[in-house]
C-alpha cells in the first residue's frame, strides 16, 4: 500500500512533507514532497522527532518549525506528522491526519504499528498472488481438456 496524498490539496494547502514516527522515535514511513538532500532529511527527522516526542499530551498538535508548521496526532502509538506552509489550515490538516488513519484502520482491520512494518506492501503480495493463481490455472486449464 503507498501514501498516495496529493501535494497540494484544497485552497492550495502545500504540504512539504508527511511522516509517521513510533513512541521511541523510530520513523515507520515518510513521504517527501519537497526536495531535501539525504542529509538534510536525517537532519529534520532527529529535529523533528525530539520536538514532538518531548511534547507533553495535553499541548495543541502544531508546532512552527523553520517558517513551516508541523501538525501532528497520536494514535495508538504512532505520531502522524504533516509539514505545511505558514499559511494553512492546521484544523483541515487534522482531518485529513485523521481520515488517512480510518482508511489504513478499514485496510488492515484495526492498523497497528506492526501492520505498517510487516504488511506494508500487502498490495503488491495480494497481486502478485492473484498473478500466480491465474498463471497456475492457465496451465491447469489446458492439460485437463
Amino acid at each position: 500500500m503507498t501514501i498516495s496524498f496529493y501535494r497540494q490539496y484544497s485552497r492550495n494547502t502545500m504540504i512539504q512533507f508527511v511522516f509517521l514516527i513510533s513512541r521511541q522515535g523510530k520513523f515507520r514511513l515518510t513521504k517527501w514532497y519537497s526536495p531535501y538532500s539525504q542529509k538534510e532529511r536525517t537532519k529534520v527527522i532527529r529535529e523533528l522527532s525530539g520536538v514532538i516526542l518531548s511534547r507533553g499530551p495535553k499541548l495543541c498538535n502544531f508546532v512552527e518549525w523553520r517558517g513551516y508548521k508541523v501538525v501532528y496526532k497520536r494514535y495508538a502509538s504512532l505520531y502522524f506528522c504533516m509539514c505545511i506552509d505558514q499559511d494553512d489550515n492546521e484544523l483541515e490538516v487534522l482531518e485529513i491526519i485523521h481520515h488517512y488513519v480510518e482508511i489504513l484502520d478499514r485496510y488492515f482491520g484495526s492498523v497497528c504499528e506492526l501492520d505498517l512494518i510487516f504488511n506494508f506492501h500487502k498490495d503488491s503480495l495480494v497481486e502478485t498472488a492473484k498473478e500466480h493463481v491465474g498463471s497456475i490455472s492457465n496451465i491447469i486449464t489446458p492439460a485437463t481438456n
